[in-house]
């Protein structure tokens, strides 16, 4: 019999996880990066997990957050999945690359994509190698041409640290 997780591994490289950004900030400094650990886990209440990789700049800041904010990222969006995905928060401001604003409890919001929401931060979940953050939004906007940037779209990005 074949090794279970080297069958999911294959099984799981295919699927097209929609990419998303998550921006965060706490004690003065920002972060963010790209994200294809993400899902709605309750329709009411209104609740969405995002997980982050213990080894990631931005996982480090989110830890002392109150808030995230998750943007969805259109087709025409891939230099800022490559910005977010590839550059790290360690040596790069890559706030200082993109157009942003600031949105609730401070949370960089980006400026263009197809939609956003910023959640509150409800609870930290353990998920192996990744962080889960569990939120509840409070705010929230979308354009009506809002279309999800897929994995298999950006998977030849190098992350900014190792996976």
């Amino acid at each position: 019999m074949e090794d279970p997780d080297a069958v999911f591994h294959r099984l799981v490289a295919g699927l097209d996880y929609p990419m998303l950004v998550v921006t965060t900030q706490a004690n003065g400094t920002r972060a963010g990066c790209l994200v294809g650990f993400a899902t709605q886990c309750s329709i009411r209440p209104a609740r969405f997990v995002v997980y982050l990789s213990e080894k990631n700049h931005t996982c480090r800041v989110a830890r002392d957050a109150g808030h995230l904010a998750v943007h969805v990222l259109g087709p025409d969006d891939t230099a800022l999945a490559e910005l977010f995905g590839h550059e790290t928060g360690d040596r790069v401001d890559k706030f200082g690359r993109c157009r942003w604003r600031p949105g609730p409890d401070g949370v960089p919001i980006l400026e263009g994509c197809g939609g956003w929401f910023v959640g509150r931060i409800l609870e930290r979940v353990d998920g192996g190698d990744h962080l889960g953050f569990v939120l509840e939004p409070v705010e929230a906007t979308m354009t009506d041409d809002a279309v999800g940037l897929g994995f298999q779209s950006v998977k030849g990005i190098e992350p900014g640290h190792e996976a």
